[in-house]
């Protein structure tokens, strides 16, 4: 009997054959497979500027001018909304849970803490000095601002720019090959990064700030399941088949706790399931600065951990004023390992709590940004289908609407080795 091993099934062997390398192999040895994992990492991180930036203009360009407005409004009144949910959903865990209290800094946890950036008005967040340093630096805030510029100009040209579309797709769907040839190595990535966390950290790390972790877990399925219980009968999406499509996207944002590497998987399965190129081009990259769900839930529970942590009482009043200031702040978080620690660390800063706790909060950070970076990525797709329905540009023989996928398979499932087995 002859099968395929899917890419998901690769990236869980990798995952748990990279935890079980972690804890029995000694430590020195584990951390040796640290720059595999690093080396992963930045071969998604190389695309994601192309990529993101090509599916931008492809995408604005062929919604047209009238469009573009409206997708932009649209997308960001359904962000704003998410975000704001998930701000309240994790003020509310941390008051139930109170997981800060009674917690104390354990030295084997302190790290040092990343130093947060001077504060840079949103005109410096948004508007690029050089489009070549906005890519460069993977600044997606940047990158949707000027992609915006580009395709409306583009979108108003006519048939003139067809030669220039026509250039940014083959970019697009070349970005995509990529894509497919550096997923042969996720499993190999994904494995070297968990064992060397594991033998970092060791597996009884949770115990030391278990409350947090379980709170946020709690937190962020609250959230998930919330939300989809808005879409399942608002939108009338089918979410059976968003779960099977996503699978591989949602594995490997949790196991390389980065949103940039389930990327090209997950503009490719929103594609798939029916949602259009000009949407799935706007609004997931556009969510990347957006749209952290995940990460806007994480930053308020972390917060007012901080604070009870340290003894700081903050009155309702303060955690609202909190609250919109993350809603803020959190956007343009860069959707990278770690990133959101460094806004963490300015709010601590900002409202008077203790900047070393951050340091011990680091110390378990990668098992919460596994939890946080995989709704960030759901949320995002969620995002692309909810705007497609409003948009009504959902095909009524849409596998979202029918539940029904396509014989063909997904771009990079099954590209890896065959498995014979013998047997009946």
């Amino acid at each position: 009997m002859k099968f395929k091993i899917s890419l998901t099934k690769w990236i869980f062997i990798g995952l748990f054959a990279g935890i079980a390398f972690g804890y029995f192999a000694p430590t020195e040895w584990s951390l040796a497979l640290k720059p595999l994992g690093k080396l992963f990492i930045r071969l998604i991180k190389m695309i994601v500027a192309p990529l993101v930036f090509s599916s931008l203009v492809v995408g604005l360009a062929g919604a047209g001018k009238g469009q573009v407005g409206r997708l932009l409004i649209k997308s960001l009144i359904w962000f704003w909304l998410a975000t704001s949910v998930a701000l309240i959903i994790g003020l509310g865990a941390a008051n139930i849970f109170k997981p800060g209290i009674g917690a104390t800094q354990s030295k084997d946890l302190a790290y040092q803490v990343p130093a947060p950036e001077g504060h840079k008005t949103i005109i410096e967040q948004v508007v690029p000095e050089s489009i070549f340093k906005a890519l460069s630096e993977n600044a997606i805030l940047q990158m949707v601002f000027f992609a915006i510029l580009f395709g409306l100009a583009l979108a108003s040209m006519g048939p003139k720019a067809k030669p220039v579309v026509d250039f940014f797709q083959a970019i697009c769907d070349a970005m995509f090959k990529v894509t497919s040839y550096i997923m042969l190595f996720a499993p190999i990535g994904v494995g070297a990064a968990m064992a060397s966390a594991v033998g970092h950290h060791g597996i009884g790390v949770l115990i030391n700030l278990g409350k947090l972790v379980g709170s946020l877990y709690i937190s962020l399925i609250v959230f998930v399941i919330l939300l989809l219980i808005v879409v399942k009968l608002i939108m009338k999406i089918n979410l059976r088949i968003l779960f099977v499509e996503l699978k591989d996207a949602l594995v490997l944002a949790f196991s390389t706790t980065s949103s940039e590497s389930a990327l090209p998987l997950a503009m490719e399965s929103m594609k798939k399931l029916g949602v259009p190129r000009s949407i799935v081009g706007f609004v997931i990259p556009a969510g990347y600065s957006f749209n952290l769900d995940g990460t806007t839930l994480y930053l308020s529970l972390a917060s007012l951990f901080i604070a009870q942590a340290s003894g700081i009482e903050l009155s309702v009043s303060q955690q609202i004023t909190m609250m919109l200031t993350l809603i803020v702040t959190s956007k343009g978080v860069a959707a990278v390992p770690r990133a959101s620690l460094v806004v963490l660390a300015a709010t601590c800063a900002t409202y008077g709590l203790p900047v070393e706790w951050v340091a011990t909060i680091l110390g378990i950070d990668e098992l919460m940004d596994m939890a946080r970076t995989t709704v960030n990525v759901f949320g995002n797709c969620l995002a692309s289908a909810v705007v497609a329905k409003w948009e009504k540009v959902l095909p009524e023989d849409a596998p979202l609407v029918t539940g029904i996928l396509p014989e063909d398979a997904p771009l990079v499932t099954g590209i890896l080795p065959e498995v014979q087995v013998e047997g009946d």
